[in-house]
């Protein structure tokens, strides 16, 4: 694991504010995610939230953003 990825795991997210899709419904079958410093962000199950979240730097999340948009995913 790379230091900045390393990094990611030392932020602290017992407060952090998680946000889903707006047309996520009621029910916790979503994936939400949050912001870390530095561009990163953290990817959490809605139905585990007590699990520990995923976490990708702004380079990471970009090149996935990238690929669900484009379609290879």
């Amino acid at each position: 694991m790379s230091e900045q990825k390393a990094e990611l795991y030392e932020y602290d997210l017992s407060a952090a504010h998680w946000r889903k899709a707006k047309e996520s419904g009621p029910e916790h079958n979503c994936v939400e995610i949050t912001d870390l410093p530095g561009g990163g962000i953290a990817v959490r199950d809605s139905k585990n939230p007590h699990l520990e979240p995923l976490r990708y730097t702004a380079t990471e999340w970009s090149m996935f953003r990238r690929a669900m948009v484009s379609g290879e995913l």
